[in-house]
């Protein structure tokens, strides 16, 4: 499954959060994949897509940042290829209403 993982840090400020990559790395637990991360311009949020099939790796990763001053919001999401598929069939229907 794929989650947006929203990370908020405390008073803008992500220096804390990235010295402790720097110096520890990410973090993630074996069967945890990263697969891209976004940030807001003003440094309040960034947007991380990972993927894993069991929610208990999500939880402790976010443990691993305990004390950092960033705090976590997890998404499940579809693709949009994936979604697509899902609506192909009603699509091909023709609706009278």
């Amino acid at each position: 499954m794929l989650f947006m993982v929203i990370e908020r840090f405390q008073d803008n400020d992500m220096l804390p959060v990235y010295q402790r990559v720097r110096d520890e790395g990410k973090m993630f637990p074996e069967g945890l994949k990263y697969i891209d991360s976004w940030i807001e311009p003003n440094f309040s949020r960034c947007f991380q897509l990972m993927e894993c099939d069991d929610l208990r790796l999500l939880q402790e990763w976010i443990l691993k940042w305990r004390g950092s001053g960033a705090t976590f919001e997890i998404v499940p999401v579809v693709s949009s290829k994936e979604t697509q598929e899902v609506f192909r069939p009603l699509l091909d229907q023709s609706n009278t209403f």
